[in-house]
């Protein structure tokens, strides 16, 4: 570099000095020391505002665009693709610059800028997107959609971030006055997106929401430019441009920058997609795996700075096969990660990255050293990383798609491993050594091939796995448990309904088209085993219509729905907020599945602006059912999601499924238009000769068995709910509530449903119409709920899981007190009949004793009063 007339630049080592006229020699040792150590926080913040950036635009992005895989790789691309033009482009500007600093200023200032504009900007676009891809858009539109949204929308902003570390390389070895800084200048600023990580996910989006957030990381941005430019002023910026811009002319090496940005990534893709299965894979799960992932990468990069080592052919060949033996490391211990998992449980959040860092530390620290001598190789002969960010960006771009659409298919998430470790080996430049460095990892990798692939999903004992579909977003398995029960489990833990629970489901689906005067196009959002979906094709008159977001479970359907119905209901395979969006039709009634709430993304699927959404699809006079898993919630995610519901339906209701308290769930029932239930119109349903051989046998006979489950209306939930957060796609209070969601997996699965149905007070009259014609059945609802509680009550009171007559002991107190309040409450009497016909054969002594209490608990009724006559002659 040319020295201003009135400077001179003195380089030695980690050692720099400006001779300045009139400034004494140690005066200017300690500037140059107190601005060498000044830029590390600048270095640092800008690594921070990074990620921070990315975590919050991809979340955003993936509110219009949907979790579909080809939806998210179209989005990694765009950002990386994003990432790949800047740093080519702005590479020639800041290498001729004569002040690396105000570049980087600037960049930063843009940054900044678009952050604030893509608040508004960035959700505008994305609403506008979702109706030109429709409904049912090709794999490749969905993905050229996806890549073309991030691509044009924040382009300004990953341009200059493209740019900015080969600005802060720059400014480094200005101020340092040594070439030798790039690994650290690397090694620093994934530091920083390391802590940005873990800062935005666990701090800011739960505190500020994402708008909030982007003001915060636009406010690191600006200490970064003013930063820049107060340490800038204080420098000498005279030697700009003292060698003109040269080609990289090694072909070798660009292949290598391309190759390791597309294997490093593509590794990390498989690993995360693996971890899934054993994980809870929750938005933390993700956040603890980037971060250990950027731990890893900068470690790497500072451990190579720090050793000095020369970026020649022998050390690069020492990484290579170390990256290569490492991955297949992590490829050998991935089968007994659910197994660290459950050793690491109790430690919350803290335990699964404990588990992420024992996946990724060593291979990504083995990436990270790596890219750091690539990336000085570059530097010291064009005498910027400009180029070797954007080479090693195009191959990060791609690595997903070649993952997911290539990787998975042909190989599975875990042998798909190996091929990527031995990508690295025949990167290797050619010398007799390199057949001694690559024979460890591909002998390693050798006999993990010949293994077959390890199953991540977890088989009962006594039990067997039927079926599995591996895809790219999924693994789900078909799996009979020692009792032959048959159910789905998806990524190895998240089990969806099975044959267990098909009464349950076909109720889902028939209470919501009950209450619906006449309904006739029904669509229901989240299918599982597809027994939701089915029951609702059993209503007669009925067209119905089902949205599934991963094809790996929809290719198990038929070991659940078979054979399949008459009219067999068609299924899109699609997110579906973005099907909702898109979607021109109009249904009678829309309902959405029981979406685990701590699964990351599901939270989404219950904001404000979905609820509206789904308002907007509704046909005059229809009905919007939202099923909640009480046995999977936490109270303050509850409370948040009927604020949100009740903001768009006014009218809003909650109802209850069944009264089982081993996996309550709880519908919010919202109209289009408003107005009161017809009790006479159901009870009419309810005789239709064609609808009551359908329903009769899933529990609804007369009007008070549905009218039973009924838990409050608009008044009555919002003082349940009372004062505090909304669950926005601004302020995703719910997805961010998921460590709280994840414990209460752990809580007896009846705690918040008896908190529910203790602080819920339901009023007749918000169910029913006024006057004086309903006055008998609001004494019989009242009396019913009533009885309803205490049976739930008793349920939640039994010890552990009696059978026989130790049930009947413990189970029939509670259910004659039910019977008490109400003697309408079948629930109560048909297992009390039940246990006296039992003990009739075992003993009759005790039959006729519990016969009585029954008969005086009901004496309305006749059966039990009836069945003392036939076995024991009494009147």
């Amino acid at each position: 570099m040319q020295p201003k007339p009135d400077s001179t630049v003195i380089a030695s080592g980690d050692r720099f000095a400006h001779a300045v006229q009139d400034e004494p020699a140690s005066a200017r040792g300690r500037q140059a020391a107190s601005h060498r150590w000044a830029l590390i926080p600048v270095v640092t913040a800008s690594g921070f505002a990074g990620l921070g950036y990315e975590i919050v635009w991809t979340r955003q992005l993936s509110l219009a665009l949907g979790t579909e895989m080809m939806a998210v790789l179209g989005v990694i691309a765009g950002f990386f693709g994003g990432l790949a033009l800047g740093a080519f482009a702005l590479d020639g500007l800041i290498r001729r610059s004569k002040s690396p600093w105000a570049v980087y200023a600037i960049l930063e200032a843009v940054i900044a800028a678009w952050g604030l504009i893509s608040v508004w900007l960035l959700p505008a676009a994305g609403r506008a997107l979702s109706p030109l891809l429709g409904t049912e858009p090709s794999p490749a539109l969905l993905w050229a959609g996806s890549l073309a949204l991030p691509t044009l929308v924040l382009l300004p902003a990953t341009v200059a971030m493209g740019g900015t570390l080969a600005a802060l390389e720059r400014m480094t070895r200005q101020a340092r006055g040594n070439a030798r800084v790039t690994a650290g200048v690397y090694g620093a600023n994934t530091a920083g997106a390391l802590v940005g990580t873990l800062a935005s996910t666990f701090l800011l989006i739960p505190a500020l929401g994402f708008s909030g957030t982007l003001l915060c990381l636009a406010g690191v941005n600006v200490f970064c430019a003013l930063g820049a430019l107060a340490l800038g002023s204080a420098m000498d910026k005279a030697g700009a441009g003292d060698q003109r811009l040269r080609q990289i002319r090694d072909l070798r090496l660009t292949i290598t920058l391309f190759a390791t940005g597309l294997f490093g990534i593509a590794f990390e893709v498989l690993v995360v997609r693996l971890a899934a299965q054993v994980m809870e894979d929750t938005v933390y799960t993700f956040a603890g795996l980037l971060a250990a992932y950027l731990l890893g990468t900068a470690a790497g990069g500072l451990l190579w700075q720090q050793t000095g080592r020369d970026a020649n052919d022998g050390n690069l060949r020492g990484l290579l096969a170390a990256t290569a033996f490492a991955c297949i490391t992590t490829a050998a211990l991935a089968p007994y990660a659910g197994r660290l998992v459950e050793i690491a449980s109790r430690a919350d959040v803290f335990g699964e990255l404990a588990v992420a860092i024992s996946l990724f530390l060593v291979p990504a620290t083995a990436m990270g050293a790596l890219f750091g001598l690539l990336a000085q190789r570059v530097s010291d002969r064009r005498g910027s990383v400009g180029s070797a960010v954007g080479i090693n960006s195009l191959g990060a771009c791609i690595a997903p798609l070649v993952a997911a659409q290539f990787l998975i298919p042909a190989f599975g998430a875990w042998t798909a491993l190996l091929p990527v470790a031995l990508g690295y080996l025949l990167l290797l430049p050619p010398s007799r050594s390199a057949l001694l460095w690559s024979t460890a990892p591909a002998i390693s990798a050798l006999v993990l091939w010949l293994n077959p692939a390890p199953s991540l999903t977890r088989v009962p004992p006594g039990g067997a796995l039927l079926a599995v579909s591996e895809g790219p977003m999924a693994t789900a398995s078909v799996v009979d448990d020692a009792a032959g029960t048959r159910y789905l489990e998806v990524n190895g833990h998240f089990r969806m309904g099975g044959t267990s629970s098909t009464r349950s489901d076909y109720r889902q689906a028939m209470l919501p088209l009950l209450l619906h005067e006449a309904p006739h196009r029904a669509l229901f959002l989240g299918i599982g085993t597809g027994a939701t979906m089915v029951g609702g094709t059993q209503m007669p008159g009925v067209s119905v219509r089902g949205v599934e977001l991963s094809r790996e479970v929809v290719d198990l359907l038929p070991w659940f729905v078979n054979p399949p119905p008459a009219s067999a209901p068609r299924v899109t395979i699609a997110d579906a907020r973005r099907y909702v969006a898109a979607d021109t039709g109009w249904h009678d009634v829309i309902v959405a599945d029981l979406f685990h709430p701590a699964l990351d993304g599901s939270g989404a699927l219950y904001t404000v602006e979905h609820f509206a959404a789904v308002k907007r699809r509704l046909a005059p006079g229809g009905i919007f059912c939202q099923w909640l898993p009480l046995y999977q919630l936490d109270l303050p995610s509850l409370r948040a999601i009927i604020r949100g519901f009740l903001d768009v339906y006014p009218d809003g209701s909650a109802w209850l499924n069944h009264y089982s308290v081993r996996t309550p769930m709880l519908a919010l029932i919202g109209t289009r238009d408003g107005g009161h239930l017809d009790t006479d119109a159901l009870a009419a349903r309810l005789r239709d000769p064609a609808t009551a051989p359908v329903i009769r046998p899933q529990g609804f006979e007369a009007p008070i068995d549905l009218l039973g489950q009924y838990l409050g209306g608009p008044r009555s939930l919002s003082a349940f709910a009372g004062q505090g957060p909304r669950n926005t796609d601004d302020y995703p209070f719910v997805t961010f509530d998921a460590r709280r969601n994840v414990r209460a997996l752990s809580a007896t699965t009846w705690s918040l449903l008896l908190a529910v149905t203790k602080d819920i007070r339901p009023d007749p009259n918000e169910l029913l119409t006024g006057g004086t014609e309903h006055d008998a059945l609001r004494g019989r609802l009242d009396a019913y709920w009533r009885a309803r509680n205490r049976f739930l009550e008793a349920g939640a009171s039994l010890p552990g899981d009696p059978r026989g007559a130790a049930l009947i002991e413990a189970a029939s107190p509670g259910l004659i007190d039910a019977l008490r309040l109400s003697s309408e409450f079948d629930p109560a009497y048909g297992p009390l009949m039940g246990m006296a016909k039992s003990l009739t054969v075992s003993d009759r002594a005790a039959a006729a004793r519990l016969l009585r209490r029954i008969d005086q608990a009901a004496p309305s009724r006749r059966e039990a009063r009836e069945l003392l006559l036939r076995e024991f002659g009494e009147r």
